[in-house]
């Protein structure tokens, strides 16, 4: 049995209106940008993906700069 769902007044259900209005982050203002700099990257955006541990203990093993050094050799296989 599912648990009462709970509402919250000051926080509504989005309507499809509400998904048609919204805007992406980056039609934001910087001043408001800078007050969420988690969240205001833009297409810089980060995201999270499954690599090999092995892969991860080797990058690791030459340096504290392991996650760019992994973004780097990516970037390359893309640009062809």
């Amino acid at each position: 049995m599912s648990p009462d769902p709970i509402i919250d007044d000051d926080n509504p259900e989005w309507t499809d209106a509400d998904f048609a209005r919204a805007q992406t982050a980056d039609t934001l203002p910087p001043e408001v940008l800078a007050a969420f700099p988690r969240t205001a990257r833009g297409a810089e955006a980060k995201v999270s993906v499954a690599i090999s541990a092995d892969v991860v203990r080797s990058f690791q093993a030459a340096g504290a700069d392991w996650e760019s050094r992994i973004d780097e050799v990516l970037r390359k296989a893309i640009a062809g």
